[in-house]
């Protein structure tokens, strides 16, 4: 049984991990966030190192990573004897909550208004890049851009058209939702969709693992497209299966206690 689990538990690793686009100081955020937002969490650096190294990253560049991270202000660590522990800065967790609410989101708020910003490419340009720069904006092309809500009361040389009913043809819902972003919401469900029945018996270290890399690729998914409704969704989107598979999983792996990952070492 217990061979059983661990060729169930390498296998999915194996398919989570993603070499190519796996930058280890965001997985070890991708990490802290889902497991030790709090003020007080902390994690061991020997239980950070059970739970990364299994992804095939070496302790060195956990060391690395960890590093910059601090480099960054984004944690802080601490030692004691030859243990050390790290935990989120005051910075660290503002950041993580910021997009907290949209990775865990199982039924996202959709935009009840939207309005279309348009500028001549002169002055507006400049305009419209900052707008960008605000929440609940996202760039249609380099002259346009779709916005939450009703239409602002200044437009700042800006045309600004705001509707009930759009005409979506296909270049535009390409535009919200680019190849690149469908091709790894779809690799990201296909994975899950294989690996949607753990066994019992996982080891807390090891549910960690997974639970990283799940919400890890899934971050990277949901935090690049629009919370839209489904009628501004290409054909070849498949955010909401996506976003359901992943929930059942994560249900399925229930965060570990992180008093259960430190080791008799580690205290």
């Amino acid at each position: 049984m217990i061979q059983s689990q661990n060729q169930w538990f390498e296998t999915s690793i194996g398919l989570l991990s993603d070499p190519q686009n796996q930058r280890v100081w965001s997985v070890i955020i991708s990490l802290f966030g889902d497991m030790a937002q709090r003020p007080n969490d902390q994690i061991s650096g020997a239980a950070l190192t059970r739970i990364i190294t299994p992804m095939g990253i070496k302790p060195e560049a956990i060391r690395v990573a960890l590093h910059r991270l601090r480099k960054d202000g984004w944690i802080e660590s601490a030692r004691s004897g030859r243990a050390s522990t790290h935990y989120l800065t005051q910075y660290g967790r503002d950041q993580c909550a910021a997009v907290t609410s949209r990775i865990y989101a199982r039924d996202p708020v959709l935009p009840q208004k939207l309005h279309v910003l348009i500028a001549d490419g002169g002055g507006g340009q400049e305009a419209l890049d900052e707008v960008l720069l605000l929440p609940g904006y996202i760039a249609i092309n380099r002259t346009t851009a779709l916005g939450y809500g009703p239409k602002p009361k200044t437009s700042h040389d800006l045309l600004a058209l705001e509707a009930d009913n759009f005409s979506l043809p296909g270049w535009f819902k390409t535009q919200l939702f680019p190849t690149e972003l469908t091709n790894s919401c779809h690799a990201l469900l296909k994975v899950v969709s294989k690996i949607s029945d753990p066994p019992a018996g996982l080891n807390s270290a090891q549910v960690a693992s997974l639970r990283t890399l799940i919400v890890h690729r899934w971050r990277r998914v949901v935090l690049r497209h629009p919370d839209l409704p489904p009628d501004f969704h290409p054909p070849t989107w498949r955010g909401v299966a996506c976003r359901d598979r992943v929930f059942t999983l994560l249900d399925q792996l229930p965060l570990p206690n992180l008093a259960e990952l430190r080791d008799p070492v580690d205290v």
